[in-house]
């Protein structure tokens, strides 16, 4: 599994392409991460711009230690990064990892973004990676995020209680959230359809 995630490693789609997060890769962050200033929502760790680039050689330590994969999210139509994702908790032991850490600037929510994003991690989770699970874990205060978890066809499997401190103190609850082998083709559909609309 880790074989196939290297610093080469791009998903390109219709849309957006990821690509391996890089030191380099600051300031954009900063910049879409400035777009209804993310750092203020209560159930996300998105950095403020004087924290993006710690936050971007911690998960480069993590990526070189086989933990996680972080990438960027570039808007093709103006070459512009709007956010980040990762793969973490990568067990290859197990065929399986999670898909979080996700966030995109305020003026490309609630379009193809976010869908293009996970038909590709889950197709090259699933297709290449050759997974057997793929999970999420969310807030429990984020509802969109676990409204949109489960449209994916992801089925919820608990709740972790007072699971983590968040940095402003509040106590979450992380929601789990995860999707089977068997369960990606209905999955693949779905994205796939909701790109087309």
């Amino acid at each position: 599994m880790l074989k196939h995630l290297t610093s080469r490693l791009v998903l390109r789609g219709e849309f957006v392409q990821l690509e391996p997060m890089q030191t380099g890769h600051a300031s954009a962050l900063a910049e879409a991460a400035a777009l209804g200033e993310l750092w203020n929502l209560e159930y996300t760790t998105v950095p403020t711009p004087q924290r993006m680039p710690a936050m971007i050689e911690e998960a480069l330590q993590k990526r070189q230690q086989g933990e996680q994969f972080p990438f960027v999210v570039r808007l093709l139509k103006n070459d512009r990064i709007v956010g980040a994702t990762r793969y973490y908790f990568i067990e290859p032991e197990h065929r399986n990892l999670s898909i979080g850490y996700t966030w995109y600037a305020e003026d490309v929510q609630r379009t193809a973004v976010n869908s293009e994003c996970k038909l590709m991690l889950l197709e090259y989770a699933f297709e290449t990676l050759n997974c057997i699970s793929v999970q999420w874990h969310t807030d429990h205060r984020n509802k969109r995020s676990q409204a949109a978890i489960k449209r994916l066809g992801a089925k919820f499997e608990g709740v972790l209680r007072n699971h983590k401190i968040m940095p402003d103190g509040a106590v979450r609850h992380t929601h789990c959230f995860s999707m089977l082998d068997s369960e990606w083709p209905a999955a693949k559909e779905f994205l796939q359809q909701r790109i087309s609309r």
